[in-house]
């Protein structure tokens, strides 16, 4: 595994297998400066890390913004951009936005599946990015509104990929049903499945990644770190955003424990694991400076034998509540 290895998507897109998630210049949990936005985008460039993804719900828009104007200086093809569909940021008297530090202020997020809402949520992302075009549009967390994402927002995305417009079209969610529905109904080049296939969750392997394998679609694996507890398993850490229960944390300090007992942190062995399953092409990374890009491609890199995984599946068998 090399971090810039190229993979070629279904659409035949071409990334790198380690994106970088850009919640983080949303403000998620902390506030990130300018200077730190500019540090990711030029740090993972060097490294040959061109994939940025991004969405109108990191920080109401913030997020897209802060991409569009710290990478605007290079050449547009020397970078591959996904943004998400199906949250419009619209005026609002609200003037905080828990979780997100940088948010745009006086905004608030409204779902819209239905076919006029996702072409403006495009159009919109669009202008925030100040880019004519991103190579990569996913469908964001349909979960309350399956049949229509299916029905009458994905036909839009079909349109815009015949027409050129974007190259590989998808769907971004943190559950597994709705994805597995996408790909059996649907012709999605994409899956970004967020927070479930990770050492503590594996339930995205039960029916969705098969049926990616089935079907050819690709799948890109993001909350690998389950947004924190896989970096540090201590009290207060957080799991799929929120703190983590005690029988979470007990779980997470365990699988800790087996990889520091053969030389290998719990960090590297997070952002490693989704790798190993065939249907995974990829990784997403979010990142709040460019040590953070250094630190994690560098965990990344550093190999761990095929002797400790076989072991680590043997030991989450054990660990299975019985």
């Amino acid at each position: 595994m090399a971090h810039n290895t190229l993979v070629t998507l279904k659409s035949g897109l071409e990334i790198p297998e380690f994106g970088i998630g850009t919640s983080p210049f949303g403000g998620l949990f902390a506030s990130v400066s300018e200077s730190a936005v500019q540090e990711v985008i030029s740090t993972s460039m060097a490294l040959g890390l061109n994939y940025f993804d991004t969405a109108p719900h990191y920080g109401m828009g913030s997020a897209e913004q802060r991409l569009g104007r710290n990478i605007d200086h290079l050449p547009r093809n020397s970078f591959i951009v996904s943004t998400k569909v199906g949250r419009l940021i619209v005026p609002s008297d609200k003037t905080n936005d828990p979780g997100w530090e940088n948010s745009i202020a006086a905004v608030e997020r409204v779902f819209d599946f239905s076919a006029a809402g996702i072409e403006r949520s495009l159009i919109e992302s669009l202008e925030r990015l100040d880019m004519d075009s991103v190579e990569m549009v996913f469908i964001h967390d349909p979960d309350g509104a399956a049949n229509q994402a299916i029905t009458e927002a994905y036909p839009v995305l079909e349109r815009l990929r015949a027409e050129g417009i974007v190259k590989t079209i998808g769907v971004g969610i943190t559950s597994n049903e709705i994805p597995t529905r996408f790909i059996n109904e649907t012709d999605i080049d994409v899956v970004l499945i967020a927070l479930r296939y990770t050492l503590l969750d594996q339930s995205a392997a039960k029916e969705l990644l098969p049926a990616a394998i089935k079907k050819g679609v690709s799948v890109i694996a993001g909350g690998v770190f389950n947004s924190g507890i896989l970096t540090d398993p201590k009290v207060g850490a957080t799991f799929n955003y929120e703190v983590a229960s005690p029988e979470v944390l007990a779980r997470a300090q365990n699988i800790e424990k087996f990889f520091i007992e053969r030389g290998v942190s719990l960090a590297q062995a997070a952002l490693q694991y989704p790798m190993r399953h065939p249907a995974i092409s990829a990784i997403l990374v979010g990142c709040r400076n460019g040590d953070e890009v250094k630190k994690n491609v560098d965990l990344y890199n550093r190999s761990i034998s095929e002797e400790i995984w076989n072991e680590f599946d043997n030991f989450l068998l054990e660990l299975q509540p019985r």
